[in-house]
């Protein structure tokens, strides 16, 4: 817009020049400033229409582009309406798409519940199937061995049903039988209650002989083992009574040997010092110690099983005569033992 109004200013001052050029033509004797003036001004007129006639050529440019670019405009303003219609249009076909896809989604929400509710039932309807398939199974099974049963039973009703023909035949010739031997007992009753009446005396007289015999062998066997209790505890208070006299033996051994080791004097100071008398000392000296203590207990203790045991063994059942024997000869070889060590004390003493 400047440039135009420059151009402008220099079309009107071109034409201001020309006019003036007019009237100096008719002004005589113009003075030499003037016309150099003049040329420089034709000069500067010359460039400024050159100029003015670039300007026009691009004012002329310019308003092509200027008038191409306004179609351009509006070619675009078309544009931009075309494209404003076509976004109005696309925003209600996505408002309408999406009130439809929200739709959609209930209606996928509620298929989903749907399906969620099919697929429960569809697997306990599997389940159910599977169950019942067991069941089916089980009951084929059962059916197969019912059969099976059914089918022995009916061997076994057969086979039974043979064999009760067999005993009814059987039981026929048994009837048969029994009306002939209860015709043969009635004889033989008449025979036997007269020999039984016979044997009834002889029985009687030997059972009365038996029980005599019975009686006499009961006393002997009382007898018997009161002579072996008797017999058992004698052994043991002999066996007993040995080893008392081993045991006296041994000490008055010792004593005596204590005795000749040691003086009177020794005797009466050992004494004084255990503020007893001589005799006291003595039987100090002669008491048992606890080892032989403990030993007689013991014997004792065995002695008590040994007649325990024979107890038992009268008191079992028969036979047992080999072990009251073994018993009894134990007993026997300790006291012939212990006669043989109280003979070789006393050889010694």
């Amino acid at each position: 817009q400047q440039e135009k109004e420059d151009l402008q200013g220099k079309l009107k001052l071109r034409e201001h020049l020309s006019q003036t050029a007019g009237k100096s033509e008719a002004t005589p004797a113009p003075s030499k400033n003037i016309d150099l003036e003049m040329k420089q001004l034709q000069c500067k007129l010359k460039n400024s229409n050159n100029e003015i006639t670039k300007q026009s050529t691009t004012i002329k440019a310019l308003k092509k582009e200027v008038q191409e670019k306004e179609q351009q405009i509006r070619e675009l303003q078309a544009k931009i309406s075309q494209l404003e219609r076509d976004l109005n249009m696309k925003r209600h076909l996505i408002e309408d798409l999406r009130s439809r896809l929200k739709a959609n989604q209930e209606n996928k929400k509620t298929s989903n519940e749907t399906l969620e509710s099919l697929e429960r039932k569809v697997k306990a309807l599997a389940e159910d199937c599977s169950n019942k398939k067991t069941s089916i199974y089980s009951l084929k099974q059962r059916l197969n061995v019912t059969t099976k049963e059914k089918s022995q039973y009916e061997q076994m009703y057969h086979k039974t049903k043979n064999e009760l023909e067999k005993k009814d035949l059987k039981l026929t010739n048994l009837e048969r039988k029994m009306v002939e031997t209860e015709c043969a007992m009635t004889e033989l009753e008449t025979t036997a209650s007269q020999q039984l009446h016979g044997l009834a005396k002889q029985s009687k007289q030997a059972l009365e002989t038996v029980q005599k015999k019975l009686l006499l062998t009961n006393d002997k066997v009382e007898e018997f083992m009161t002579f072996v209790k008797a017999l058992t505890r004698e052994l043991q208070h002999s066996v007993q009574e040995l080893r008392t006299k081993i045991k006296q033996a041994k000490k008055m051994r010792e004593v005596m040997v204590y005795k000749k080791g040691l003086s009177q004097e020794s005797v009466q100071l050992a004494a004084s010092i255990l503020n007893v008398t001589t005799t006291d000392l003595q039987e100090i000296l002669e008491a048992e110690d606890d080892e032989e203590t403990a030993k007689t207990k013991m014997e004792f203790e065995k002695d008590k099983e040994w007649l325990q045991y024979i107890q038992k063994l009268l008191e079992a059942e028969f036979p047992f005569a080999s072990y009251l024997m073994d018993a009894i000869l134990e007993k026997l070889n300790e006291k012939k033992k212990l006669v043989e060590e109280y003979s070789s004390l006393t050889k010694h003493a």
